[in-house]
């Protein structure tokens, strides 16, 4: 079993899940902190951000560092970070401290994703690619939909800090997983090479990776926006906070099945462009008309659907474009592209709700994220097409 690929993304499944459940834990608290350390929602906007923050630094490194350590060490390095950045963040009294927190917890998150997707395509190259990276990218939304659906519920019957201990044992449980259970690819070997902060990429591959990027980044921050955001809207027609949660949730728990079926419908039609166009500009259009339409709960779910086409192929756009012994690198590119454009978007997101003073007003930047992902995934084909000519 140790040597079976399905064996290995079930571990990462597990480890990414934990991720997705840390990043979450600020959203569904919100209204407690708001009271508890009185800030304002562009703060409430950035300490969601800011655990991504330290990706603009570490991400050109970091996609590197597996292969000079090697992936299951960085991976604990990751997951250590995150069990102590959480117990930090449950532990604070201000908003620096739970920044402070934030960003270390964050930092190891940054490590876990580079080196989660770098061990995910190394164990399916030229094997069933899109649908792994789908099945790795389902842990996102389901530790988002457990994080929206249940963390709510915990901070109001205990509290917020208990929402930050519980995600930080969460990290811990995944740590002993990956330390005791998860192998590399057989063609996997660590490198005595020196490290180097910035990576050794041709024209093509940086354009690439940055276009890539661009395009998961505009797609994630529309979605953590929409969820983060999206139970606020709820409130202002008098749902209750955790039923508002859960109504949320729902384009969540659906993008958990949603995302492997497209990821496996994307392999078999072999139609990526479609499937990321479709996605995006449906799930769009059914996020910007929640605000302005009744049964809230149905616009969710399609765009929970819908949304579940696009991230596979997304990811896959790198492994197929770039040589195998610049996989690391340029993973490392499109993560530094994903992570700065997340840490700076999601307070803009907070800031338009302080401004406005509407809760409409995030959803609709939401949609026009994910709307924008074609742009950047038409500067991919227009690179590729460059590039062979």
């Amino acid at each position: 079993m140790l040597a079976n690929r399905w064996f290995m993304i079930t571990l990462i499944f597990v480890a990414r899940m934990s991720m997705a459940l840390q990043f979450q834990s600020i959203a569904p608290a919100a209204p407690l902190l708001v009271a508890d350390l009185s800030l304002s929602y562009a703060e409430v906007g950035l300490l969601i951000g800011v655990y991504l923050l330290p990706g603009t630094l570490l991400a050109l490194p970091g996609g590197m560092l597996g292969q000079r350590f090697g992936n299951r060490r960085v991976t604990l390095w990751g997951l250590g970070l995150m069990l102590s950045g959480g117990l930090i963040t449950g532990e604070s009294h201000t908003f620096w401290f739970a920044c402070a927190g934030r960003i270390l917890s964050g930092a190891g998150g940054v490590l876990l994703n580079l080196i989660l997707a770098k061990m995910t395509a190394e164990w399916f190259v030229g094997k069933e690619i899109s649908t792994a990276m789908s099945i790795m990218l389902a842990a996102w939304p389901l530790g988002i939909g457990l994080g929206t659906a249940c963390l709510g519920t915990v901070a109001v019957v205990l509290s917020w800090q208990s929402v930050q201990y519980l995600t930080a044992a969460n990290a811990a449980l995944s740590l002993l997983l990956m330390a005791f259970f998860y192998r590399d690819a057989p063609a996997v070997r660590t490198s005595n090479a020196a490290l180097r902060f910035w990576p050794n990429l041709s024209a093509h591959g940086w354009s690439l990776s940055l276009a890539a990027g661009a395009a998961w980044m505009l797609f994630n921050v529309g979605f953590i926006v929409l969820v983060g955001f999206g139970p606020a809207v709820l409130v202002s027609r008098g749902i209750s906070l955790a039923r508002a949660g859960f109504l949320v949730s729902l384009a969540v728990w659906i993008g958990v099945i949603s995302v492997p079926l497209g990821g496996l419908v994307t392999d078999r039609a072999g139609r990526p462009n479609l499937a990321i166009a479709l996605g995006c500009l449906a799930g769009a259009l059914a996020i910007a008309v929640v605000p302005l339409l009744p049964f809230a709960a149905g616009w969710f779910l399609i765009a929970g659907i819908m949304m579940g086409l696009p991230p596979g192929a997304i990811l896959a756009l790198v492994p197929g474009s770039v040589k195998p012994d610049h996989l690391a690198a340029a993973f490392g590119v499109f993560y530094a592209m994903y992570y700065l454009g997340m840490a700076t978007m999601l307070p803009v997101a907070g800031l338009l709700r302080d401004l406005t003073k509407s809760p409409a007003a995030p959803v609709f930047f939401a949609a026009s994220m994910i709307a924008m992902t074609v742009v950047a995934l038409g500067a991919c084909r227009w690179i590729n097409r460059r590039t062979l000519m």
